[in-house]
């Protein structure tokens, strides 16, 4: 038995996949620097949010103890989870007034 040979195959040519490959990279290289914009964006709001709950839980904590905590304080106190600090690598610290501010990594 012979087999027959097909000339009507059908599939892509290497033009068309390089075309292909064109326009995926201009996407690509259009959303990346947006992306990275908005990364800082949600970390610095992120941040933000996260030195107002550690401020409403040292208004907690000295509601209930009539003092000023640490960071420690209210972590063994249950008052909050943990003191890792803000999502762009900073920290917060607690003023002797009780105001908590957000301290920049180095």
């Amino acid at each position: 038995m012979k087999l027959k040979k097909r000339n009507n195959e059908k599939g892509f040519t290497l033009i068309e996949m390089m075309i292909v490959m064109l326009i995926i990279s201009v996407i690509l290289i259009i959303t990346i620097p947006n992306v990275t914009k908005h990364n800082k964006n949600i970390n610095t709001k992120g941040c933000e949010a996260y030195v107002k709950m550690v401020q409403a839980q040292v208004q907690a904590y000295q509601m209930d103890n009539n003092r000023i905590p640490t960071l420690d304080e209210l972590k063994t106190g249950g008052y909050l989870k943990d003191t890792k600090g803000c999502g762009n690598g900073g920290s917060v610290e607690i003023a002797p007034d009780g105001t908590v501010t957000a301290v920049a990594k180095e």
